[in-house]
């Protein structure tokens, strides 16, 4: 029996949730199914080795690099040639895709929406031109996914066509994530901070969406009403080099409670060393990082930005977003429990990662997509 030949398209392949996303996919996916290639319109980034010690190829057209746009395109058309179904990630790729295929019609196209948030205050003009050229090219793909159910309601607010568009949410390597015993006394020799106290743990890229304001003011309203805390935050740019976000601390006279911890490759021991995991983002699509905690057994406070609230459901707080004293609340409330009831939700929280998001149910899911679009 062929193999379904399936090309993934994606922008780049540094850190990002589609990239890891991505990465997950084919890590999880049936190969002796599906011959799967990958074409990174930049470069091989962070996960372009990885992806390439799976057994797939992947294809750099390097258009960051002065080669042209045409050129590119031209490549990408040769490198599709036998596919039978193309996946794009992020919506300059699903334009790409868009273009590759139009005179492609054996072809099956399959869209990806990655984000929530199409606010033309927060998004780059060239991003909202593009979204609104796809939002009228959507009724002409065969599919397109959504990462998260409020990024669906927002994309057919904006103009996509509700009748292509499906949810299939991001999968968590729960066998990869999970509870790590004496976490605690290995990542507390890291700030050298008494472990008996409890951890607070932020974990996110430096970027406006993350709103770290609003997290570092509800640290401060927390510190005025009980000090005995401490906070690692972990992430790019999330080191002591990041001059707005120490002047951020300092504003706040947190220098003392907070340990930046940079990125790392350990977040499951950082996770599970957590009393406490805390997203305090603007927006949101489908917050991996949540998962990820939930996978480790740490209960989360979390803003209600994008699906953060349905991923915790019942294991934790959910606060409104742009609210530090709510975000404070929900902290403090989650602290008052005991260390039993913690526990508790915490092994809640991975119940519902398993039952709901597992990578290995969510790789079939994508694969019946393929099957059906093989056809």
């Amino acid at each position: 029996m062929r193999r379904l030949k399936v090309t993934h398209i994606i922008i780049g392949l540094n850190m990002g949730g589609a990239e890891t996303m991505l990465y997950k996919l084919l890590k999880y996916i049936d190969h002796e199914k599906f011959d799967i290639q990958v074409i990174s319109m930049m470069g091989q980034g962070v996960y372009g080795p990885k992806i390439e010690k799976l057994g797939v190829k992947v294809h750099c057209l390097n258009m960051n690099k002065g080669m042209s746009t045409l050129t590119g395109f031209f490549r990408a058309k040769k490198l599709i040639k036998d596919t039978d179904v193309i996946q794009t990630w992020m919506y300059h790729a699903d334009l790409f895709g868009y273009l590759l295929t139009s005179f492609s019609k054996q072809k099956k196209l399959i869209w990806g929406i990655r984000r929530n948030n199409l606010d033309p205050k927060l998004n780059k003009k060239s991003t909202m031109i593009i979204a609104k050229i796809n939002s009228k090219l959507s009724a002409k793909v065969d599919k397109v996914v959504s990462c998260s159910i409020k990024a669906r309601g927002t994309h057919e607010k904006f103009g996509y066509n509700a009748e292509n568009i499906i949810v299939i949410p991001n999968g968590f390597e729960v066998d990869n994530f999970n509870r790590i015993d004496n976490a605690k006394y290995t990542v507390s020799n890291m700030p050298s901070k008494d472990k008996g106290v409890p951890y607070l743990t932020h974990v996110g890229r430096w970027n406006n969406l993350k709103d770290y304001n609003n997290f570092i003011q509800a640290l401060s309203i927390i510190n005025q009403i009980d000090s005995n805390f401490h906070v690692l935050m972990a992430g790019t740019n999330i080191d002591e080099s990041n001059e707005e976000l120490m002047q951020l601390i300092d504003k706040f006279n947190l220098n003392d409670k907070i340990s930046l911890l940079g990125r790392r490759d350990d977040i499951p021991t950082v996770m599970s060393a957590s009393d406490l995991f805390v997203l305090s983002s603007i927006d949101e699509g489908f917050p991996n990082v949540v998962g990820e905690a939930m996978a480790c057994e740490t209960p989360c406070v979390v803003t209600d930005a994008g699906d953060s609230a349905y991923v915790v459901g019942d294991t934790g707080e959910i606060v409104p977003i742009k609210n530090s004293q709510a975000l404070a609340s929900g902290i403090m409330a989650m602290l008052k429990l005991s260390q039993h009831e913690r526990q508790k939700l915490g092994q809640s929280a991975r119940k519902r990662v398993l039952d709901k998001f597992d990578i290995k149910n969510v790789a079939k899911q994508f694969e019946g997509l393929y099957e059906l679009g093989g056809e």
